[in-house]
């Protein structure tokens, strides 16, 4: 997969079909726009996808900050594993964002990104004032030489599926919901770095990650999860590491770890991690890549009276994760 990222002087050389959206959870309604795309593919076009960044909600946030479902790096790793050719990720600036929404479809979709075929949803918005609509986009499709496709808003359940209901069920910590409209788990991917290694004299040995601070995490506390490796260029596929591409099965505390005791500057904050436990694993995986997979949501992060209770409390979730491990 070819990454366009950082410019908007670029040049696609191939006919494409474009699948234009913020994919942000690339939800059930995404992968809708994205199934599309790949028809397309079948039919000789190339496939990209035309996001922006940063992402509106972020451009536009009061103070430029806002926690997304997916970050960068976790959609480059699964647009790439599904076949997607380009990823254009264009810049979302004050000069960008007031170009006027004729100027943009001509100039940046049909012109640069070579589009034979543009697929997008039926709340497209683009341009000043978000003034670019589908209607718009379809209107001008003749002139400029590529057809277009419309995608209703998907359902289940009777619930319109958004990246916004998703997030209000990752922060209730209603992981199997998420995951039913994402269509996937809930994920993390981070580098495995070294922590304290406290799980370590505890004889339960960690994974830790430092999540990026844009990433939305779920309630502090432990779930059960799955652990793929991924490789340095992204894939799931060997590279010379055993590891690389397997799925293992696990627990992971996401928080701050309150029983342990830390030395902090005033008014600094403790750091939130990701640890996880895999059953049977004792690997040396420091510095490598790893999707986390979050399941079911087991209990609060508490502080307890002494490590030995942390200990007791951990190898009930031990015990009980791998009982419903073996039934999943």
């Amino acid at each position: 997969m070819e990454i366009i990222s950082g410019t908007t002087q670029f040049q696609i050389p191939v006919k494409t079909a474009v699948a234009i959206g913020k994919f942000d959870g690339v939800h059930l309604g995404h992968r809708r726009l994205i199934e599309a795309l790949m028809r397309k593919k079948a039919q000789g076009l190339a496939a990209a996808i035309f996001t922006f960044d940063p992402s509106p909600a972020v451009f536009f946030a009061p103070d430029g900050y806002v926690r997304e479902l997916s970050t960068k790096e976790e959609k480059k790793l699964l647009f790439g594993s599904i076949g997607i050719d380009y990823l254009v990720e264009f810049p979302l600036t004050w000069e960008t964002a007031l170009t006027e929404p004729e100027i943009f479809v001509k100039k940046y979709l049909a012109s640069q990104m070579n589009a034979g075929h543009i697929v997008a949803g039926d709340d497209l918005s683009f341009g000043r004032g978000g003034a670019g609509n589908f209607v718009l986009l379809d209107s001008m499709s003749d002139d400029l030489g590529f057809t277009t496709e419309e995608i209703s808003k998907v359902r289940k359940n009777g619930i319109v599926i958004s990246s916004s209901y998703v997030r209000e069920l990752v922060e209730a910590g209603r992981m199997e919901e998420a995951e039913e409209f994402l269509g996937t788990p809930y994920s993390i991917l981070g580098e495995i770095v070294h922590g304290n290694e406290i799980g370590r004299t505890l004889g339960i040995p960690t994974l830790n990650q430092v999540p990026t601070a844009n990433k939305l995490l779920p309630p502090f506390g432990v779930y059960y999860s799955d652990v793929t490796f991924i490789n340095s260029d992204g894939a799931a596929g060997g590279d010379g590491n055993d590891n690389i591409g397997r799925t293992f099965h696990g627990m992971t505390n996401i928080g701050v770890k309150p029983t342990i005791k830390k030395s902090l500057s005033p008014g600094q904050k403790p750091a939130v991690t990701v640890e996880t436990y895999l059953y049977d694993f004792d690997d040396d995986v420091y510095g490598e890549t790893a999707l986390v997979k979050l399941h079911t949501f087991r209990r609060p992060e508490k502080k307890f009276a002494s490590l030995d209770e942390l200990k007791a409390v951990m190898n009930s979730d031990i015990e009980d994760g791998r009982h419903i491990t073996r039934e999943r």
